[in-house]
């Protein structure tokens, strides 16, 4: 797996693909945000891009492959394999920008009543729960079990909304402890989002995994 996990994050960096994810992202988080802001709702807000754009680059990672070079990574690893070190690269490397994120807006942001670690802390633990919450939003509108490339990308983009907005949502539920925690300076760490996600994405690995064996 650690060879597979090589070869995806070099075939994503040299493709550039990430290039328009993640400065959507930069884009997104730099218009939103100003400094000296409580630190709380602003990394409400930082975390809540985490959702479509870990979507998005899950996307692009399980559909860099021409379809030559996915068959010999496939007869070489395996099908499933292959599939789920794609899926791996993409969740790491949203989570590496996201957690950069998160330590950028703490540095930047007001700390009146809420001191930067616990802030911080509980930003990364919210960017996490939101990078995973994509991660099976863009593991099940892609390839193999949706292979359209509108219906696709309609799809990432209504389940990324949905992912956000919906009541139960464990992004929702970490974003809005953040937000809901900044007039009151509350720091909380509620496991159930984390939690939520982990196994949302889990099972979103796993069915697109068993995909690639039905449909591919």
């Amino acid at each position: 797996m650690t060879a597979l996990l090589r070869y995806q994050a070099a075939l994503l960096l040299r493709s550039q693909r990430w290039l328009a994810p993640f400065l959507v992202y930069a884009a997104f988080v730099g218009v939103g945000i100003n400094a000296g802001e409580p630190v709380l709702g602003a990394l409400g807000y930082t975390v809540a891009g985490l959702v479509p754009v870990s979507a998005w680059a899950v996307r692009v990672c399980l559909g860099q492959e021409p379809p030559a070079a996915r068959a010999v990574t496939a007869a070489a690893a395996g099908r499933a394999r292959a599939h789920l070190a794609a899926i791996l690269t993409a969740t790491a490397g949203t989570l590496l920008v996201g957690a950069t994120a998160v330590l950028a807006v703490t540095a930047l942001s007001e700390h009146h009543r809420v001191a930067p670690l616990p802030a911080a802390a509980e930003g990364l633990l919210a960017a996490t729960t939101c990078v995973l919450t994509g991660t099976a939003v863009g593991t099940l509108t892609t390839r193999p079990l949706i292979r359209s490339r509108g219906w696709s990308l309609t799809t990432l983009l209504l389940g990324s909304l949905l992912a956000v907005v919906t009541t139960g949502s464990p992004a929702k539920t970490a974003i809005a402890t953040l937000i809901t925690g900044s007039p009151t300076a509350t720091v909380a760490y509620p496991p159930l989002p984390l939690t939520g996600a982990l196994a949302l994405a889990a099972g979103a690995a796993w069915l697109g995994c068993r995909g690639t064996g039905w449909r591919e």
